[in-house]
């Protein structure tokens, strides 16, 4: 009897262990295809003779598209299941890839690159798997396994942005969009990754009872759920404008596309690393002083990049910092909302944070063209992004990251 029961434990494992990696490929390609299409800025701004705030207006539609629909797509996976809200997802985000190639006016531009590709990454991204995986694993595990998630989506850019560009470079950004549009079809394929209610509903079973309305109410009275909301701003800002922008920045600077790619492609290496380790310290340290630390060293990395003579080697080295604190705020901020409110609609809930993600991902997007076509120069964006990196450090510093008194009460009892 043991011994079969040790049995079913090691399959079960077996199980979770496919299941994660399944779900980290997802993520790879969701993250890989959305993170290359700053490469397509110039070309396409080129070939219709706009201004770049008409196209870089596309992809700050995407981000707040991808924000509105997050909660959206949350809720709909606690409800019906993620796997439901992926294959809606996925067709989504191909339709928006393949409208996009075959834009003939700035408004299709928009409905493709900006609304349908938003919405798609928001039913097949992070906002939906991140919840899946956490309630796969058990608590100890659970920031390791949300860094893993995290990291697996930053792989997806380092390996994706090269062959995107290869794409670009042998048929015109047309085709390469084509080509991507049918790539990101494969992304359905790992829909049944998340049935099954041994990978559903395993971590919720001893919560509270608790409704979507009663959960919404109780998070938004808590000022510490707005203070991390508020923070999130301008992890989108930063990002955003950074991805979309950073290969034209270059390009003016009189770099190669090749230096851009390069850029972007060591970011995203990088990455990997800095999600795994935030994800491991985030189960051992306070997750809120992480966060402090990583926007204080943003800023400064910014800083020191917008005052030291460029070249190739400094724009390196701004990639490989930049990379180590890109999505490692993914981690700790998807897990203080899971310790702070609990998983039962922890969807639901990071998606609502993540919302505020997307509307800075938005303005920085969408800045960064308005001001480069008002201006000639990035410069006030690059400073504006270190301010306000450094003002969020302070921000969470005064959050309270225990979980609120319902949890508490529970956790006594138990």
């Amino acid at each position: 009897m043991r011994g079969l029961r040790q049995k079913n434990m090691a399959q079960h494992k077996k199980i979770i262990s496919l299941a994660i990696a399944l779900a980290c490929l997802l993520l790879a390609i969701n993250f890989g295809f959305r993170s290359s299409l700053g490469l397509f800025l110039k070309p396409v701004s080129e070939t219709f003779g706009y201004g770049r705030e008409v196209f870089a207006f596309s992809l700050a539609l995407q981000n707040l598209f991808w924000g509105l629909f997050q909660p959206i797509a949350g809720a709909f996976a606690d409800k019906f299941g993620t796997s439901r809200v992926i294959i809606v997802g996925t067709i989504f985000y191909s339709l928006g890839l393949y409208i996009t190639a075959n834009a003939d006016s700035f408004m299709s531009l928009h409905i493709g690159a900006g609304i349908l590709i938003g919405m798609g990454i928001a039913g097949t991204g992070l906002g939906v798997v991140l919840p899946a995986m956490a309630r796969m694993v058990s608590p100890e595990k659970r920031a390791l396994a949300l860094g893993i998630g995290t990291a697996a989506g930053s792989a997806g850019q380092f390996l994706l942005i090269p062959v995107a560009r290869e794409f670009l470079v042998a048929y015109g950004w047309q085709t390469a969009l084509v080509i991507m549009a049918i790539g990101a079809l494969s992304m359905i394929l790992f829909s049944p990754v998340f049935k099954g209610d041994e990978i559903k509903n395993t971590a919720i079973d001893n919560e509270p009872s608790q409704t979507l309305k009663e959960a919404l109410n109780e998070a938004s009275g808590h000022i510490h759920y707005w203070l991390l909301i508020a923070g999130f701003f301008v992890c989108g800002f930063q990002l955003a404008f950074i991805t979309v922008h950073m290969p034209s920045y270059l390009a003016d600077k009189g770099f190669d596309s090749s230096v851009a790619a390069a850029s972007l492609s060591i970011i995203g290496l990088c990455n990997i690393f800095g999600s795994l380790i935030s994800g491991h310290l985030s189960g051992i340290y306070s997750k809120k002083w992480i966060l402090t630390f990583i926007y204080a060293a943003r800023s400064i990395v910014i800083v020191l990049f917008l005052i030291t003579p460029i070249s190739t080697f400094t724009i390196y080295a701004f990639s490989f910092a930049t990379g180590l604190l890109w999505l490692a705020t993914v981690p700790p901020t998807s897990g203080l909302v899971a310790q702070m409110f609990g998983l039962r609609f922890m969807g639901t809930l990071y998606g609502i944070v993540f919302l505020n993600h997307q509307i800075g991902s938005f303005t920085g997007v969408w800045l960064g063209g308005y001001l480069f076509d008002t201006t000639g120069s990035y410069n006030q964006v690059w400073w504006w992004a270190a301010i306000i990196a450094a003002i969020t450090a302070l921000i969470h510093v005064y959050i309270d990251e225990r979980p609120i008194t319902r949890l508490r009460a529970n956790i006594e009892a138990n």
